[in-house]
């Protein structure tokens, strides 16, 4: 038996970061949402009970990921799954086709440990209670919850906090990485050092497409400017994205380096992604659309 789950990029329309808890982490407010270009995890069975999980990595982005296989997010999510659910990882392979670039911003490490849940939850026709599954998530990374529902939400607290949300039909998505990768903790250190936060706001109301656009264009990403210090490739990424015909929003997604830009239109961000392509070939760039389905709806990168 062979089975497969996608894992598509996240992206953060904005992110919004107040002050620390306690333990230190900050609260967030985000719109995430998803978009048809990602990672793919596959799990199938090839020894018997007392044979090793084997872990293999492919795709464009392969090399840059940790050479420690029992440190990748991929593998620790079927351990921890294994352990809740009294199932054994023996003699399975699980195989990453990485394709989005590693440490941008686009939450490619906890999409891979979401598709890697929900992969093996399918293989070993297993279901966790709900607040078991979504503690397993959040143990595995604050961006785990939201990838494994891999609808849009609004995310807040420390990622645990999700409310499903509608977002317009049809947006087309560019996402452009200049190939230099950024430190999460680099990033939200040079945040803290600036000491600027933002409050949380009511909510994200569904509208239509111009008010939707509309209230994004309200919002940003407060790791921006920060991310900008460290990484300067960002600041001719949105550049560029700003020259692009027909965008309607454009920044940084997450902590960086990748960034994105919002189309009416799948033919839209196509016709940016071919510009950018010519125009600066040694950037990642991909186009493609934003999920739009809500929770209880059929979504593509199920299994």
């Amino acid at each position: 038996m062979i089975l497969a789950c996608a894992a598509p990029a996240k992206l953060n329309l904005f992110l919004h970061v107040g002050g620390r808890r306690d333990d230190g982490l900050h609260l967030l407010q985000s719109l995430v949402c998803f978009a048809d270009v990602g990672d793919r995890v596959t799990v199938e069975r090839i020894g018997n009970t007392g044979a090793p999980l084997q872990f293999v990595a492919t795709g464009p982005f392969a090399h840059d990921l940790d050479g420690d296989g029992g440190a990748n997010l991929v593998v620790q999510a079927a351990v921890g799954l294994a352990r809740a659910t009294g199932q054994t990882t023996d003699g399975l392979r699980l195989t990453l086709r990485k394709n989005l670039p590693v440490a941008s911003g686009i939450g490619g490490g906890s999409a891979d440990a979401a598709a890697t849940l929900r992969a093996l939850e399918a293989f070993w026709g297993v279901a966790l209670d709900p607040d078991a599954r979504a503690a397993l998530a959040l143990a595995l990374g604050a961006d785990v919850p939201v990838c494994l529902s891999a609808r849009p939400a609004l995310l807040e607290g420390v990622g645990e906090r999700l409310t499903p949300c509608a977002i317009p039909a049809g947006i087309g998505v560019l996402l452009v990485n200049p190939g230099s990768p950024v430190s999460t903790p680099a990033v939200f250190r040079a945040f803290a050092a600036a000491g600027t936060f933002t409050p949380s706001r009511d909510g994200f109301p569904s509208a239509d497409r111009d008010g939707w656009f509309d209230e994004l264009s309200g919002c940003h990403n407060d790791l921006q400017p920060a991310a900008r210090t460290i990484c300067q490739p960002i600041d001719a990424v949105l550049a560029m994205l700003a020259r692009c015909d027909g965008v309607r929003l454009y920044r940084m997604s997450g902590s960086g380096a990748t960034c994105f830009a919002l189309f009416d239109t799948v033919a839209g961000a196509e016709g940016a992604r071919h510009l950018v392509a010519q125009t600066r070939p040694d950037w990642w760039c991909a186009a493609g659309a934003l999920h739009h389905q809500q929770s209880g709806q059929p979504f593509s990168a199920e299994c």
